[in-house]
């Protein structure tokens, strides 16, 4: 079993002189964890634990797999998850077969044609929650609080949907990742979840006309009255309004969206959150989008 293999299947049982020895092995495996996000990794392994489930109760072997039995799985499969989540399993089974050096069934004719058959029948459209309105924005910023709080709440709405950062980018942000010049600003995001090599991207953000609505002076407002200099660029204040040095989490702006969207009386189902990922971009969405009409 090579690491790989181990990484999505679990660990090797074999004893002899055919088995790499550790640290050797431990440093490979390593890397391969690294070669993907730790939710990738789980993801593979709970669907590959499910296929090996499901040949069991057939007496049917997962490794290798026949095509005829993958595509009877993901038939089975459609009866009750929705097309991703069959893809997803289809692509656990794919690496498994890749990490143990056999050639996947998933490539087969009889896999592809059920699966196309599969997208036709359930589709395929996601149900993505509807991209915020510039007015809708500029009602979330009028019911934000006074004081530190209810800046660095608007910081965060109009940041986050100017430059359509995830939640995790958007938290993450340092005082090193953000460089203001005259034409606005520009982010530096070290590492995001579409980056796993870790590049790195910039993103600028230019100024808005409307001062109130900037996502760029608003962010210069608050890092000046919070008086940060350096580490994370988002923090918690606490109810007496001071800063404290320990960032936000995702749920945290989650909850700040929440809050904002019910004091606009908003409806709420709209909203995924302050997901502006890649997936939603609200912002490009927007009549002459918010980075040039704020």
């Amino acid at each position: 079993m090579t690491p790989k293999m181990e990484v999505i299947v679990g660990p090797a049982t074999e004893k002899g002189a055919g088995i790499i020895p550790s640290p050797s092995l431990d440093q490979v495996r390593e890397y391969i964890r690294a070669s993907k996000s730790d939710n990738t990794i789980r993801g593979y392994q709970n669907d590959w634990r499910q296929f090996c489930g499901w040949c069991e109760l057939r007496h049917v072997g997962p490794l290798p797999a026949s095509p005829e039995t993958v595509a009877a799985f993901i038939a089975d499969c459609a009866e009750r998850l929705k097309v991703g989540s069959i893809q997803r399993r289809l692509n656990a089974i794919a690496e498994a077969h890749k990490a143990a050096r056999m050639e996947s069934p998933t490539h087969s004719g009889i896999v592809a044609n059920t699966m196309k058959g599969i997208r036709r029948t359930k589709g395929t459209a996601p149900t993505q929650k509807t991209a915020t309105l510039i007015e809708d924005i500029r009602a979330m910023v009028d019911a934000t609080d006074a004081g530190l709080i209810g800046l660095r709440d608007r910081a965060l709405i109009l940041l986050g949907f100017a430059g359509a950062f995830r939640r995790s980018e958007l938290v993450g942000l340092t005082m090193a990742d953000g460089t203001f010049d005259k034409d606005g600003l520009t982010v530096t995001l070290r590492r995001s979840k579409t980056d796993q090599a870790g590049a790195g991207r910039k993103i600028g953000i230019p100024y808005g006309a409307n001062p109130d609505t900037c996502p760029v002076r608003t962010l210069q407002s608050w890092i000046e009255q919070a008086t940060i200099t350096s580490g994370l660029m988002f923090r918690s204040v606490n109810r007496h309004g001071q800063v404290r040095a320990g960032g936000l989490s995702g749920i945290d702006v989650a909850r700040v969206v929440k809050k904002l969207v019910g004091r606009a009386g908003l409806d709420g189902a709209k909203y995924a959150g302050i997901h502006y990922g890649p997936d939603m971009r609200p912002v490009q969405r927007l009549p002459g989008r918010l980075r040039g009409q704020s």
